[in-house]
């Protein structure tokens, strides 16, 4: 009796649609891709001398020899038609209020995929009161999504990745006195980072950092054709390794290349 219910229960699932069984097939792979983003996207300080290095970059590097498997290097796998079709419209120090103009960029390239990683530089500020309030935040990523959706071709997709944990940064780094002696001599994201503020401040940075995700989420459920990583970036925690030594702030060579696999993973095609 208990066999014949589970195969009628399997059965129902299979009619109604729910259960693994009912995930949507993956979209045809794209004939090309850009990428919307900040400094990460650039793949700055990422190894060997300071400046961006998007050959080495999670979306949309290209270097065979880096040991970073970009979604770009992913795609052309499976359809090389997109070989040299790859764009990086990511700006260093870019925050939201920039995706506009990013998917703008994306839209002229007719970009059958975009990559959105963006928010960190509307955490990092100079002080916790610095930061971009979250209805500001909200409005500028609205339009940028609203220009993908209406700009680019029919058969586009995007995928949005979760800001990192900038918290975790500093749990795995606090005690060591020459990480603190770059960040505050370099000004990095002093919104977390300085030596001067109290745990809760810190906390309530990590509040925001966890508003502005929960509003990427919420923004992208609303397009049919974008995918958010269910804050798989965000929850990921990553090591010392994974972090430049240059500035003890970006992914190093092993951080972009847990970084693609990561957001591959939870995306359209992984």
């Amino acid at each position: 009796m208990r066999r014949v219910v589970i195969s009628l229960l399997a059965a129902i699932a299979l009619v109604v649609g729910v259960g693994p069984t009912a995930n949507a097939a993956a979209p045809p792979v794209p004939h090309s891709m850009a990428a919307i983003g900040d400094s990460i996207s650039q793949a700055v300080d990422v190894c060997c001398w300071y400046g961006n290095h998007p050959a080495n970059a999670w979306s949309t590097g290209y270097s065979s020899y880096d040991g970073v498997t970009s979604h770009y290097e992913r795609l052309r796998a499976l359809n090389g038609a997109i070989s040299g079709y790859e764009y990086n419209d990511s700006v260093s120090g870019a925050r939201m209020s920039d995706a506009p103009r990013q998917a703008t960029s994306a839209v002229s390239q007719g970009a059958q995929y975009v990559t959105i990683l963006m928010g960190a530089n509307d955490v990092c500020t100079s002080s916790p009161s610095t930061m971009t309030p979250v209805d500001t935040f909200r409005q500028e990523y609205e339009q940028a999504l609203g220009i993908l959706n209406s700009g680019l071709p029919a058969r586009a997709h995007i995928f949005v990745a979760s800001i990192p944990d900038i918290y975790h940064l500093r749990q795995i780094y606090y005690t060591d006195s020459t990480a603190e002696l770059v960040w505050a001599a370099a000004g990095i994201c002093q919104s977390m980072l300085s030596p001067f503020l109290t745990e809760s401040q810190r906390l309530a940075v990590r509040q925001r950092n966890i508003d502005f995700n929960t509003v990427l989420a919420q923004e992208c459920a609303k397009y049919t054709r974008c995918k958010f990583d269910g804050n798989a970036v965000f929850s990921y925690q990553f090591s010392r390794s994974q972090v430049s030594k240059l500035d003890y702030f970006h992914p190093s060579l092993s951080g972009q290349s847990a970084l693609a696999s990561i957001t591959w993973a939870t995306s359209w095609w992984g």
